[in-house]
């Protein structure tokens, strides 16, 4: 049965540029070690999206509502639907000096930051850089090669998926999902306490909740944090006792 727009899905794919086979993108972390992709600290994962909601590029968003679970599929995009035409007026030469005076090593492929925006260096040579300030991907065919993995369906699936989403560094499982009438309560782990910009994550689980499940009215969240047991007291050492050979009789 073809997927429809508010489905909730975990998606597997390899996303390429058809004209080189170039690899840009993948939710699977052997394609990304292969690839020279995996970045430190990146969780490789089926990606959870909200069919419809924009959060992948509008033509594979679209195309989604063609497939079905567990039936691998390919979707071609091609530039005027993906990134746009490469512009000719966002190419520009600078001396390669400024960059070196901004300690930018260049070296052609890489993309930097100068002057505020994103660029490629596209070649270097007698004293300048070529930078293209298009978006990397502009003017070029994508191919998404791609699973739908799972379709959630109940309620408590769709909450930890979205939880996930903004805290994918700490296990789904080890959040506590309680759900009375119109009342949410998700107890926190321990994990996520000092996890950096957990209080934004947080509001925006509350955001996604409200948005995703209006019939849940309120969400709250609970940390708990327990008092480290006290050590024991020592048990007073007993009195010496002399054994019946360490006994002596007083001299008469």
């Amino acid at each position: 049965m073809a997927l429809q727009k508010g489905d909730f899905i975990l998606i597997d794919y390899i996303a390429k540029v058809k004209e080189t086979n170039e690899v840009f993108d993948t939710t699977k972390e052997d394609v990304a070690k292969k690839e020279h992709l995996k970045k430190e600290g990146e969780i490789y994962e089926p990606k959870l999206v909200v069919v419809g909601e924009g959060w992948v590029l509008k033509a594979l968003d679209d195309a989604l509502l063609t497939e079905e679970v567990g039936k691998p599929a390919t979707v071609e995009i091609p530039s005027d639907k993906a990134f746009g035409p490469r512009d000719p007026e966002k190419i520009r030469r600078v001396p390669i000096k400024q960059l070196l005076s901004k300690q930018i090593n260049p070296i052609v492929g890489a993309r930097i930051e100068f002057q505020g925006k994103m660029a490629t260096i596209r070649s270097i040579g007698a004293g300048r850089v070529l930078l293209d300030f298009n978006p990397a991907l502009a003017g070029r065919t994508l191919i998404y090669d791609l699973t739908v993995t799972k379709k959630l369906e109940a309620q408590e699936e769709k909450i930890s998926a979205l939880i996930h989403r903004r805290v994918p560094v700490v296990e789904e499982g080890k959040f506590k999902i309680t759900v009375k009438g119109k009342n949410l309560t998700i107890d926190m782990p321990e994990d996520t306490f000092y996890v950096e910009g957990i209080q934004i994550a947080k509001r925006g689980v509350a955001m996604d909740i409200q948005k995703f499940l209006p019939e849940l009215a309120e969400t709250k969240f609970v940390e708990t944090f327990k008092a480290e047991p006290k050590p024991e007291a020592a048990a007073p050492a007993a009195e010496a006792k002399p054994t019946e050979e360490a006994k002596t009789e007083a001299p008469k």
